[in-house]
């Protein structure tokens, strides 16, 4: 009777005892100390550069580990029913939370140029010249580079969707080979915005338009590369036989970020790229 008491009688997943979210919290403290230091020295502060190296490889290593844990998890059958549906409810969560983020730059935008010439804002008028693009901004042009990153997202997007149907339909070389696809698109797409912004006519700090013109591109770059490498993860696990048709939430997870951030990049094209050159 006594090993009765000890029997799980919910679907719940209680996590053991873990010290990577006090690491984590720790790496990003690093990390930020480190960013202000940087940037209230100047470039060549010794400090703060290495505290943001620090507390890179800190926040790297913790997810890591800790993302290495919640495999083992799911591998060993902790990860019932409800707790598979608490995972997609925290990924649609964190979605949407980047859906704000990238709200806030592109209000940015809209605002300088929507009212480039608004009376109160003197001091931005004075810098635009009141108009939208400013004078002195030669923008790129929107059907060269940038419609063939469109091209290669919109392919992607495509590539991730095949591998997903080869999953759920039992096909792993179907999968394995979308998902190379989608991997190498992702790479590309990174090269190609690379290779813009070393031949860009305009530096981050030369106005409005240039600062929120490299937010917006530049963190949804970002995005692109955290997905590249969350779905190269994936590919690994792919080969590996990790997933199944029944059981996948990695691979969907992964799926679901490549989707939005291709959504996010039609947005940045016809509203930054196009309309706003």
């Amino acid at each position: 009777m006594a090993g009765d008491h000890h029997e799980v009688n919910h679907d719940y997943h209680l996590v053991n005892p873990s010290p990577w979210p006090a690491l984590g919290a720790l790496s990003g403290f690093i990390l930020a100390m480190g960013a202000v230091m940087y940037m209230e020295n100047g470039f060549l502060d010794g400090a703060g550069l290495s505290g943001v190296a620090i507390g890179i490889v800190m926040v790297i290593v913790t997810m890591i580990v800790w993302w290495r844990d919640v495999l083992k998890e799911a591998h060993g059958g902790d990860h019932k029913p409800v707790v598979q549906l608490g995972l997609r409810y925290g990924m649609t969560l964190f979605i949407a939370s980047e859906v704000m983020f990238f709200v806030a730059f592109f209000w940015a935008f809209f605002d300088a140029s929507l009212y480039a010439e608004e009376a109160i804002q003197f001091a931005r008028v004075e810098a635009n010249g009141g108009q939208w693009p400013p004078a002195h901004i030669a923008t790129f042009d929107p059907w060269d580079l940038p419609f063939m990153n469109t091209l290669i997202l919109l392919l992607s997007g495509c590539t991730v969707t095949w591998a997903h149907h080869a999953l759920r339909e039992g096909d792993r070389e179907g999968l394995v080979k979308g998902l190379w696809c989608t991997v190498i698109l992702g790479a590309l797409f990174t090269c190609l915005q690379a290779f813009e912004y070393s031949h860009a006519a305009f530096g981050f700090t030369d106005g409005i338009y240039s600062s929120t013109f490299y937010m917006a591109t530049g963190f949804h770059g970002f995005h692109v590369l955290v997905g590249t490498i969350f779905l190269a993860v994936c590919l690994v696990r792919a080969k590996k036989g990790h997933f199944t048709p029944g059981r996948h939430f990695g691979f969907e997870a992964a799926a679901w970020y490549w989707h939005f951030v291709d959504v996010v990049w039609l947005f940045l094209f016809i509203c930054v790229y196009w309309w706003g050159g």
